[in-house]
């Protein structure tokens, strides 16, 4: 008994139960408490949506019968449809692998140089820019005329450096002159030209406006014994009163028009009017016909057709890089920040080159904060709508077509259809969908380390 009573009063008395709860409950409805506003929006503005698409996606066009699959079946077969996936499988493919690629470069080549933060910031500065603002400037970048499209203005110049452009398009003899179509666009004199008697080439046709600058005006060309001598000069007289086939005052000559002279089907001789027109052929131009080429009235190279059917896609891919680039610049210099400097000094040390350093050491290193580059411009081109819609212009915007943009067409257009609409929705999610879980996954992955 007294052991007994003993060991009872040593053991030690049992904890009183707390009744106001445990800490893990009480903190499970404080969370619960502050998640609720989170959700019931999480649910409102997404679960609910895809629900009601999916729904929706399985009836008819009045939203009254149930049409099944039929409008996933439409989804393709349509060929405007297919032509919006083909698209945006070559956005997801081309854009961010090239804005992920041309970020890298600028991170690793502005650390190297003083200016580079300057650099940085040009670069990231249209990413403050609406996609809105963004499509209507490549809009004009890309217009087909070369003075008003910055694009066009170069690739022009770039041309016409290396090959001569026309200087007189859409000019032509009149009736009473003493040339003749000589096929392809070319001109002929009537009859054959003798050395010491001027020839007479007038030619109209030619807005004043577009006359070359230092034209002068036009000379009856001397007769020169043993040389075929003439004049070209556009037979127009501002104002009226002018005579055809007559030099009158004021009539300037045409600069640089290419003359030849035929014989039996051969050139024998060629010469350039002067800029008062005058031109000189030698002794073997004598009892020639004379020939103005057509290179001299072909129209001016225009430049490229960037929003055509077939460069439109590639050159809104092109806007997107200018947007986007300065985006994954930033980030990835971010992490070239961090990156440990011993191991690509090591690398130096050991013989390594730049070349080699780059591509066995720094992309590797890199290869994290790439991989989230790279999987959020994915996400970010499976849903790009605003730059296609503007840039395209109507002609060429079904070539330009991108699902987000269908899905804008079939539901709002002009024959809408919100079931093939709904159901271009749920094509896009399940687009969307397998790149988010990468995510995910590398996410948790690099949470884990």
């Amino acid at each position: 008994m007294a052991s007994t009573a003993a060991g009872g009063a040593g053991a030690p008395a049992s904890p009183a139960r707390d009744t106001r709860g445990s800490v893990t409950g009480t903190r499970t409805v404080v969370a619960a408490g502050f998640l609720l506003p989170a959700l019931v929006l999480l649910g409102a503005l997404v679960v609910y949506p895809i629900g009601y698409s999916l729904y929706r996606s399985l009836l008819d066009a009045s939203g009254h019968r149930f049409a099944g699959l039929d409008n996933y079946v439409t989804v393709f077969t349509d060929s405007s449809i297919l032509k919006a996936v083909e698209n945006n499988v070559i956005w997801v493919v081309v854009a961010p692998v090239a804005a992920t690629a041309l970020g890298l470069v600028f991170a690793v080549l502005t650390e190297r140089v003083r200016w580079g933060t300057a650099f940085k910031l040009v670069v990231f500065m249209p990413m403050a820019i609406s996609m809105l603002a963004a499509g209507i400037i490549f809009r004009l970048v890309y217009e087909q005329d070369p003075a008003r499209g910055v694009a066009n203005a170069v690739w022009v110049g770039v041309h016409d450096t290396f090959a001569e452009s026309s200087g007189y398009p859409g000019a032509h003899p009149l009736p009473v002159h003493p040339l003749k179509a000589g096929g392809g666009g070319s001109f002929v004199t009537k009859a054959p030209v003798h050395a010491g008697t001027p020839v007479r080439l007038p030619l109209v046709g030619v807005p004043p406006r577009t006359m070359p600058s230092d034209a002068t005006p036009a000379r009856a060309a001397a007769p020169e014994p043993g040389e075929v001598t003439g004049t070209a000069w556009l037979d127009f007289t501002l104002g009226g009163g002018g005579k055809p086939d007559v030099i009158d005052p004021g009539e300037r000559g045409l600069r640089g028009l290419t003359v030849q002279a035929v014989k039996g089907g051969r050139v024998v001789a060629t010469a350039k009017a002067a800029a008062d027109g005058t031109f000189t052929l030698p002794r073997a131009a004598d009892g020639a016909v004379l020939s103005l080429p057509a290179a001299n009235f072909r129209e001016p190279y225009n430049g490229v057709e960037w929003l055509g059917p077939r460069l439109v896609t590639p050159a809104i891919i092109g806007s997107y890089l200018w947007m986007w680039a300065g985006f994954a610049m930033v980030l990835i210099a971010a992490g070239l920040a961090g990156m440990p400097r011993e191991l690509l000094e090591a690398a130096r040390v050991d013989g390594a080159g730049e070349w080699q350093v780059f591509r066995r050491i720094t992309v590797p290193l890199l290869a994290p904060v790439l991989g989230v580059v790279l999987v959020t411009l994915m996400i970010n081109v499976l849903k790009i709508f605003d730059l296609v819609y503007i840039i395209a212009p109507g002609s060429s915007q079904d070539d330009a077509n991108v699902l987000a943009l269908q899905l804008y067409r079939s539901s709002f257009g002009t024959d809408a259809d919100l079931g093939v609409g709904s159901a271009i929705a749920i094509l896009l999610l399940l687009l969307v969908v397998p790149v988010v879980l990468v995510n995910i996954r590398r996410m948790r992955r690099e949470k884990r380390r």
